[in-house]
């Protein structure tokens, strides 16, 4: 959202983004799915392009670090590194599969924890007991990929000697963080790095896909995927423009703000600036980073495995607008502190907020101008008291909206600032009370009324474009004008009087709490849940008389608990058992406890659920089709006349944002945490 933001206030932004494709999850994903390497880099690409665009994540480019500019930037930069001595080599002892033939990186290794005896600890640490490990300490190692068992052998790699780069670096660290004003969970992660003392970093590995090492007695090996994944940055800049070192290497006209999740930041703060500090030549470096804690879902972790949350590349099927994902999402950002998506406040947060405030703003005032000045804006002017007591409000809370955006302070409380400007529209129409009687008996007031409030709803569409892009749009279209800029005050005067508005729309619409309902159940944790909405949707739209059949049909069917004697127990009946077993724990636990209402109702409805789908899957019958239909979304796309920054070299202000390249196979999020900015 930031380009956006810096886009409506005049600088030179550039928005860059694309996927990391080299190292070693990409090459695992690969074998898994039996295709090359770059089939994979192709098809997951795709997916998180189209995810952005579905988020209406609006990059001047998105790109790819598979590229020829990624190899010569990546190895001119190592290059210099290796000239400046800032490299060294040493010998790491790895395990190896010699059934598929790689070096396996630690968490592609499994086995005994020698601290607890856990029998599926991971080669890094043990889930058991928490111990951090050695993948050579595991005790019968099994290779992840092909279970068979690996050996131990030596090999000679690069290391980055970050032992001699400390005090330059920690330097940088120092001023960046506070003229920058990072937040304090980023310099708290890189000051505990620092503090422990900096350690040669090893930055090749034994793969074969990657940016191959130029150096002799290293040709067969590549990049270590977190050297050479943020030099992704420069590539795909350099791959959208020519001029991307009058962006990259131009600290005097140019600052670099980041923003991600806090487990990203060392090798942002740490690894990659001080490969930048080495090669000796000026690279832009970070300026400004935000950093984000975790996102939970429902009291519980995300686990793409497992089927609990609603992922990125699924979030357009649940047939929600585009714009109450995204504000859902930016007024929960974990700014400070963990926090949870929870279906009940997404839900309350498109009814309450963006439908009673934004939207009853915005709609009352637009269906007011159409029926009773025949869209067309009356004479008006702001010199009475109530006007100037508006105008000072707003001006007041827009002065606390640019600090929080401008110097990201917090992304959050913009957005709610811009709630808060709305909520005073709506005080304002309520005050002068807007109806049939003063349009009839004071119309010169109600003239003012209208003529302010069309312009503060004006206001409204450009503090939404950053956040609510599609809601923008929305607005600026009804009110038939171009996208605004944001400005450091408002008059109330930039629409003037006998300006035709356009037509009048809703922008939001009430979403049922059932909705919320059916969309908990279906990201549940297993396939019963999206097995039950999908029926619900196909009863739904399948007509009355088919509704009643399917209903006496499922009436005349027993919910079983368990599989009936003879039944081959395949692995779904057998974790449907399971989850039967439990939910009935928690419905027994909840009355035991006389809890009653809502949360005694979900829980029982997950029960039924899990006892309808083990019905099914022990019938292997079903009269409802198991593919729901997609809607794909309607939304209008974002205006034209917030242009996307053109190949130009920077020039008097500039800000290029960047989001951090997606890691390959790992389109299991909800929402990307990362961003680069570049400004003057």
């Amino acid at each position: 959202m930031q380009h956006r933001y810096c886009r409506l206030r005049g600088y030179n932004t550039l928005y860059i983004c694309g996927t990391d494709e080299y190292g070693t999850a990409t090459e695992t994903k690969a074998l898994q799915e039996k295709l090359s390497c770059q089939e994979i880099c192709d098809k997951y690409h795709k997916h998180h392009k189209d995810t952005y665009d579905w988020f209406d994540v609006d990059f001047d480019y998105f790109g790819r670090t598979s590229t020829d500019a990624q190899t010569r930037i990546t190895q001119d930069i190592f290059n210099k590194l290796d000239r400046n001595g800032k490299t060294e080599q040493q010998t790491v002892t790895q395990l190896y599969c010699e059934k598929h033939s790689s070096f396996l990186a630690d968490r592609f290794v499994h086995g005994i924890c020698p601290h607890c005896s856990y029998d599926d600890a991971r080669g890094d640490q043990c889930d058991q007991c928490g111990k951090l490990l050695n993948a050579t300490e595991l005790i019968q190692p099994r290779c992840e990929v092909d279970d068979s068992v690996p050996v131990i052998r030596d090999s000679k790699h690069i290391f980055l000697n970050l032992t001699d780069a400390q005090e330059v670096l920690e330097e940088w660290v120092n001023k960046s963080s506070v003229e920058g004003k990072w937040s304090a969970n980023s310099i708290q992660i890189t000051r505990s790095w620092l503090k422990e003392g900096l350690k040669p970093r090893c930055i090749t590995r034994d793969l074969k896909w990657g940016v191959q090492v130029p150096k002799e007695g290293f040709e067969d090996k590549v990049f270590y995927v977190w050297f050479d994944a943020p030099i992704g940055y420069l590539s795909i800049t350099a791959a959208y423009s020519d001029n991307w070192e009058q962006w990259w290497k131009n600290p005097d006209d140019v600052e670099l703000y980041q923003f991600m999740g806090k487990d990203n930041v060392p090798f942002h703060t740490v690894l990659f600036p001080s490969s930048l500090i080495g090669t000796g030549e000026k690279y832009t470096l970070l300026h400004h980073l935000s950093t984000t804690e975790y996102l939970q879902y429902e009291n519980t972790k995300f686990s793409k495995s497992r089927g609990i949350g609603v992922f990125g590349n699924n979030v357009a099927d649940s047939q929600i607008p585009v714009d109450v994902w995204r504000y859902y999402l930016l007024s929960n950002r974990p700014e400070t502190a963990d926090s949870q998506f929870s279906w009940t406040p997404f839900i309350l947060a498109n009814n309450s907020e963006l439908l009673a405030n934004l939207g009853n703003f915005v709609n009352r005032v637009m269906k007011f101008t159409t029926a009773k000045y025949d869209s067309v804006v009356p004479l008006f002017n702001t010199n009475d008291p109530i006007e100037q007591k508006l105008i000072k409000e707003v001006n007041a809370l827009l002065a606390q909206y640019i600090e929080n955006v401008e110097t990201c302070k917090s992304l959050r409380a913009g957005l709610k600032i811009l709630m808060e400007i709305s909520s005073l529209g709506n005080g304002y129409l309520q005050e002068n009370r807007i109806d049939n009687t003063l349009f009839a008996n004071n119309r010169l007031r109600c003239d003012v009324v209208i003529g302010v409030s069309l312009n503060l709803a004006y206001l409204v569409s450009a503090l939404a474009y950053p956040y609510l892009p599609r809601t923008s749009e929305s607005i600026c279209k009804q009110l038939n004008a171009p996208t605004r800029r944001i400005t450091d005050t408002w008059n109330g005067a930039d629409i003037r009087p006998g300006h035709a508005i356009g037509k009048v729309a809703y922008l939001f619409t009430k979403i049922d709490d059932k909705r919320g309902d059916e969309l908990r159940l279906r990201y549940s944790g297993s396939s019963t849940g999206q097995h039950q909405t999908q029926q619900a949707a196909a009863k739904s739209g399948s007509g009355a008389k088919k509704n009643s059949a399917a209903s006496k049909t499922a009436a005349k069917i027993a919910l079983l608990t368990e599989a009936p004697a003879g039944v081959e127990k395949t692995a779904v009946i057998m974790d449907l058992e399971a989850e039967i077993k439990a939910a009935g724990e928690a419905v027994r636990k909840l009355k035991s406890e006389k809890v009653v209402g809502e949360a005694l109702q979900a829980a029982l409805a997950v029960l039924v659920a899990k006892k309808e789908a083990l019905t099914a899957e022990v019938a292997k019958a079903t009269s409802v089709s198991d593919v729901q239909p997609k809607v794909s979304p309607t939304e209008p796309k974002p205006l034209e006349s917030a242009k996307k920054t053109e190949k130009l070299a920077p020039q008097s202000t500039n800000v290029v944002v960047i989001e951090q390249p997606s890691e390959i196979g790992a389109v299991e999020y909800l929402w990307s945490g990362y961003g680069w900015i570049i400004r003057d």
